[in-house]
């Protein structure tokens, strides 16, 4: 590797944009705030659009309905928001939050997860299905379908907010972050973005339109969950640890990749069942 000395000469230049996407008198309407409504707004249309396409399902398929989307969305709302906060808590700064209980409820300050968000929205998916006697599984895949893009824009929103950057890099593409320090670093956001949020995305679009997949209840959702852990933890390679955290063996092993394993192994059994049950 190059001289780090050397790193801000090739650097590009942080882009110039406000965390803040409008401002309506003291009240600041953020970026990332933003990703999150624009992310689940699209994931309910997305969801409506599926449902009411008699072609990607069998004669006779139990799945949900428009109605239930409608419903689902307050749900998924609590269950993304609640979970991504109990999850960071408990995964990445558990000491913090023992040693200042009130910081819990310091939302604007920041702390989600993915990995406890996808755990809070997958229990409010098993009791809404329930409750409505609608096939789990097949309930788990029309969510899914429509997550990445969700995904996508929140890491877009975590470079704007020049947060969750990247280890430090001699690259051409290196950016210099306003908080993270003189040196270029990965913008592993954008690269999260990529993975999370187009590939998988693109990837889904072709297993539900072209190999009609939600004909097989789980494989969608097995494959998002397969999908996701993965480019995650490829990302994680470039991607700085959270500071409180650290590496947990060498300089390679974060929580983020620990988080992961999980789901690729979930995700693979989840296709793998789907693939072994016998249509109807």
């Amino acid at each position: 590797m190059s001289d780090l000395s050397l790193m801000p000469m090739t650097a590009l230049a942080f882009p110039d944009i406000s965390p803040i996407a409008l401002q309506l008198g003291p009240i600041a309407i953020h970026w990332y705030g933003v990703g999150y409504i624009v992310g689940i707004l699209f994931a309910w249309w997305y969801a409506k659009r599926l449902v009411s396409n008699d072609a990607l399902w069998l004669a006779g398929q139990p799945r949900p309905q428009k109605l239930d989307i409608d419903d689902f969305v307050m749900w998924a709302a609590i269950g993304v928001v609640l979970g991504g906060r109990v999850g960071y808590i408990l995964f990445y700064d558990l000491p913090r939050y023992l040693a200042n209980p009130l910081d819990i409820f310091k939302v604007w300050e920041g702390g989600m997860s993915f990995h406890g968000g996808f755990l809070g929205t997958t229990l409010a998916m098993i009791f809404f299905a329930r409750s409505r006697k609608i096939p789990v599984w097949t309930m788990f895949d029309v969510v899914a379908a429509g997550v990445p893009v969700a995904l996508g824009l929140v890491r877009i929103a975590n470079f704007i907010n020049s947060e969750l950057w990247g280890r430090p890099t001699d690259h051409s593409w290196g950016v210099i972050f306003p908080t993270g320090g003189p040196i270029p670093r990965h913008p592993s956001q954008l690269y999260e973005a990529f993975l999370e949020g187009f590939v998988l995305f693109i990837v889904l679009i072709v297993l539900i339109f072209a190999a009609k997949r939600l004909k097989r209840p789980g494989f969608i959702a097995g494959t998002f969950v397969f999908g996701y852990g993965l480019s995650r933890i490829a990302a994680e390679f470039f991607r700085e640890p959270d500071a409180q955290i650290g590496y947990l063996a060498g300089n390679w092993l974060t929580m983020g990749m620990v988080l992961s394993v999980p789901m690729v192994l979930a995700g693979l059994a989840a296709m793998g069942w789907s693939l072994r049950k016998r249509m109807a």
